[in-house]
């Protein structure tokens, strides 16, 4: 069965930065639209950032210009690199893989999630 693997997580300092990655052994990774969703203690989980097989992305609103979501399919694997990081980003990050070459913000569009990765940033 495939798994996505998050190494890592962190705690920052607000304003500071946290690269956080997700590899996908044995997943046709390059077909895919990749993504990342956090979610915070008694929140939904949301998609903040994804990236089609294509490179197409998309930002929520509130990780505009901060986040940037990158790919490399020669290792499969994806990257969320988080700038100016804010207490409010605070949360366990999820990377997705959809069944799609198509970017979305619906989970169930993706069909491979990782175990998450706890982002903690400290005011």
């Amino acid at each position: 069965q495939v798994r996505l693997v998050e190494p890592g997580g962190g705690l920052v300092q607000a304003g500071g930065p946290l690269r956080s990655s997700c590899a996908a052994p044995g997943l046709t990774f390059s077909d895919r639209a990749m993504g990342w969703s956090p979610q915070a203690p008694g929140k939904e989980r949301e998609f903040v950032a994804t990236i089609s097989s294509s490179g197409g992305t998309y930002y929520a609103d509130s990780v505009k210009g901060r986040f940037t979501i990158s790919r490399d399919n020669a290792k499969n694997t994806e990257y969320l690199q988080m700038n100016s990081l804010k207490p409010g980003d605070t949360a366990a990050y999820y990377c997705a893989a959809s069944a799609s070459s198509y970017g979305t913000t619906r989970g169930s569009d993706y069909n491979y999630w990782g175990q998450g990765t706890q982002v903690t940033v400290s005011s």
